[in-house]
């Protein structure tokens, strides 16, 4: 993708952004990379823990007498006006600095979800990394966006919006995709000599894995045996299927099977293993959105929580030739895959927030539709008064197990997973069993009306026919 564009002369035109949850991460690497870009610089900067913020930004060699620590919109305001970065502890702050752009990167549902619609509102653009916010309320914050004419968007350096411009580049060239996905976060990396493989700190033994090595001719079977070789490690991070949503939603792909496939795989046989059935993969139907744990040996390169899409070749003159050249051809020639082994994470982001300010453009889908829900099963049996808290750095909610269902399989009355998360049970739920709305005690009422009525409108457009392109129309997979 040519994103000179994006960098070429502005003048004097600086983009300034705010930035909720500036302490944490992916915060970090964005400011990291804010001050290598002369076109873009922070406004002002929430968080709650402010000496740790400034301690950091002090760190990345912002200079500690152009930060400004505030309490009051008055105090904001006076930073602004002296060219001074304002960190704020209250998100009711943010509006007293001028800013393009919103960054919202707290992961809260709630919080992210009410800065982004008072950004919005007031004329703002917004791009989304908190996809807890995103997988509930985005049908109606892209909605928001609309109405007040700007951007809403997911944020470069983050998959989804890595992978929705990968397949939106596999479309654009006419390539006939039929699986797309991302690595899980950790690769499993196997030490054949010592039989053990290895996810991020934890070490177990595998003894039977190196001899799993290859697909074989039964790739299911290969790929069920690899499972049962490493299900001492964790599989299915929460993150991983609410990043699935929010791709799901602005690309139109849905998951094949609602835990996911979760195939163990080297990166040289994603295009075997992402084959139809009846050619020896594992799926169902094309226009499948899943994740892949990534298996490789100690010396090998990592995909890095990349991106991938699988397409159908078609010239086979020119796909043994590409073959030949490196690219990952499945081993009877009918399928390709296509990938990026890394997400830069805030490295990238600029990229969202230049092209959302300077060219209204969103690095996202421009109609995301209710493809698929993020939901949840209860692990077990949970009685009534159990709170569903959300914790954990993949912000996992007690004793529910996400799942993505497709859009068909949704019922009216789910309750989106990170709309139940922090709520209490009103009534008993029995293992297995959907989280329903009814189920919830004390949802939040601002984020149940935004996830009724985005998926309301969006239902209201598709049965109109508005909205333009293959997205508008909904996928034929």
């Amino acid at each position: 993708m040519n994103l000179h564009h994006l960098f070429a002369d502005t003048g004097d035109r600086i983009v300034r952004y705010a930035l909720s949850g500036a302490g944490g991460g992916f915060a970090r690497t964005l400011l990291a990379q804010t001050p290598r870009i002369p076109a873009l610089a922070p406004a002002v900067l929430c968080d709650r823990d402010l000496p740790r913020l400034e301690a950091m930004l002090v760190e990345l060699g912002y200079g500690a007498a152009g930060l400004d620590v505030c309490a009051t919109a008055d105090e904001v305001a006076a930073a602004a006006r002296a060219g001074h970065i304002a960190l704020v502890p209250d998100a009711a702050l943010l509006s007293a600095a001028p800013w393009d752009i919103l960054v919202e990167a707290t992961g809260s549902p709630t919080d992210g979800y009410a800065m982004a619609r008072e950004a919005l509102t007031a004329g703002r653009h917004v791009a989304m990394v908190s996809k807890e916010v995103d997988s509930v309320a985005g049908l109606h914050l892209a909605d928001l966006a609309r109405d007040n004419g700007v951007v809403y968007t997911t944020a470069d350096g983050d998959q989804p919006a890595n992978l929705i411009a990968l397949v939106t580049w596999a479309e654009l060239l006419g390539l006939d995709v039929v699986a797309i996905g991302k690595s899980s976060e950790y690769d499993l990396v196997l030490d054949p000599d010592r039989g053990t493989v290895t996810q991020l700190d934890t070490t177990v033994p595998a003894p039977e894995l190196a001899a799993l090595l290859t697909l074989g001719d039964d790739v299911p079977a290969t790929l069920a045996a690899r499972a049962q070789a490493v299900s001492a490690l964790p599989v299915g991070a929460t993150a991983d299927y609410c990043e699935m949503a929010v791709v799901a939603t602005n690309t139109g792909f849905r998951p094949d099977v609602e835990r996911l496939h979760y195939p163990v795989a080297r990166i040289a046989e994603l295009a075997d293993v992402y084959a139809l059935r009846e050619d020896g993969g594992l799926l169902h139907r094309t226009g499948a959105v899943d994740v892949f744990s990534a298996l490789r040996l100690p010396d090998e390169a990592s995909f890095a929580g990349g991106v991938f899409v699988v397409v159908r070749t078609g010239d086979p003159v020119t796909w043994e030739t590409l073959r030949g050249k490196g690219h990952v051809v499945s081993r009877d020639g009918r399928y390709a895959a296509v990938y990026l082994p890394y997400h830069l994470m805030g490295v990238e982001t600029p990229v969202s927030l230049l092209s959302a300010v300077l060219h209204g453009r969103p690095s996202g889908g421009t109609d995301p539709r209710a493809h698929a829900a993020l939901a949840g099963r209860a692990r077990q049996d949970l009685p009534a008064g159990t709170a569903l808290a959300m914790g954990g750095h993949h912000h996992d909610v007690t004793g529910v197990q996400a799942v993505l269902l497709r859009d068909e399989d949704t019922p009216d009355d789910v309750a989106p997973l990170y709309l139940a998360a922090h709520c209490t049970l009103a009534r008993p739920v029995a293992a297995g069993e959907l989280i329903r709305l009814a189920d919830l005690a004390d949802a939040d009422e601002d984020l149940l009306r935004a996830w009724t009525l985005g998926r309301a409108s969006r239902a209201s457009r598709a049965s109109t026919g508005t909205g333009t392109g293959a997205t508008a129309a909904g996928k034929d997979h």
